[in-house]
This record gives C-alpha cells, sequence and structure tokens, in this order.
C-alpha cells in the first residue's frame, strides 16, 4: 500500500471502510459494489468515474500502475 493514499470504501450512506492515512496526498473513493463486481480493475472504474480520487494524480497513477490499489481496495472489500 502507498503510504501517500487513502483508501475509502464505500458500503452504504454514511457508511465506509478507510484505509490510510488522514494526511494522504491522495483520497480514493469507490462503492463496494464497484469493487465486488467480477473483473474489478481500478484503473478501468477511474476511466468511468466510478472509482474517484482527490489529490496528486501522480501517485494514484502509480498505485494504479504497480497494482497496489486494487491489491488494497480487494482488501478492503474482503475483511467485511
Amino acid at each position: 500500500m502507498h503510504p501517500d493514499i487513502q483508501y475509502r470504501l464505500v458500503i452504504g450512506k454514511g457508511d465506509e471502510r478507510v484505509s490510510g492515512s488522514d494526511a494522504a496526498a491522495v483520497v480514493v473513493t469507490v462503492p463496494l459494489s464497484v469493487v465486488a463486481a467480477d473483473g474489478f480493475d481500478p484503473t478501468a472504474e477511474y476511466m468511468r468515474g466510478r472509482l474517484k480520487a482527490a489529490g496528486h494524480t501522480g501517485v494514484l497513477f502509480a498505485a494504479l500502475a504497480d497494482g497496489s490499489a486494487c491489491t488494497e481496495l480487494v482488501r478492503l472489500a474482503s475483511d467485511l
């Protein structure tokens, strides 16, 4: 997991699972239903607008490219 990214998995209204620091350079937010879908690809979901990111896009693109974003989001979803 990149230390400069905070991941927010949205379960429902007002219900989120969070991983990462509040001081992160990027905050990634995605619904559980998107992560739980077969063939989840965070890069494709970012391009579709279902994975939202606020902050430094270079940090986000690095996490998408090396697979760490996918790994962390799937881990968060599997903890439910």
